[in-house]
């Protein structure tokens, strides 16, 4: 029934403006303003994502977005040379190394957070 139905995934921030400046700014992305405190993010694919501002905001506790990425290392350098914090997981240290890149087997891969705590990820492709 839904198999011709074009979808699409979304998630919340806490404050649009911030998110917007965010994604456009500090990622890059193309993000068009919704009516309405929404955000499209138009990515590599034809892929969308909406970012929607919402009341009483609480950040999912899992990756809501994944980049994938050619040359992870070389990404979370430019990524951090714009600010951009990567994280350390608890449990995962000895694999993680002091840039963030977790290389503890599989494709290796690098958590970073939005303004308003979502988990996003660079991965290799």
């Amino acid at each position: 029934m839904l198999s011709d139905a074009p979808a699409f995934s979304g998630f919340s921030v806490d404050d649009i403006t911030v998110a917007r400046e965010f994604y456009r700014g500090t990622l890059g992305l193309v993000a068009l303003d919704r009516e309405g405190a929404m955000l499209d993010l138009e990515l590599a694919g034809g892929h969308r994502v909406l970012v929607y501002e919402k009341p009483g905001h609480q950040p999912a506790t899992f990756t809501v977005l994944n980049f994938s990425v050619e040359d992870v290392p070389g990404t979370v350098a430019r990524l951090t040379e714009r600010g951009v914090r990567f994280e350390r997981y608890e449990g995962t240290p000895a694999q993680t190394d002091e840039d963030g890149v977790f290389r503890g087997g599989g494709p290796l891969i690098a958590w970073f957070t939005d303004p308003a705590g979502n988990v996003l990820s660079v991965v290799e492709a």
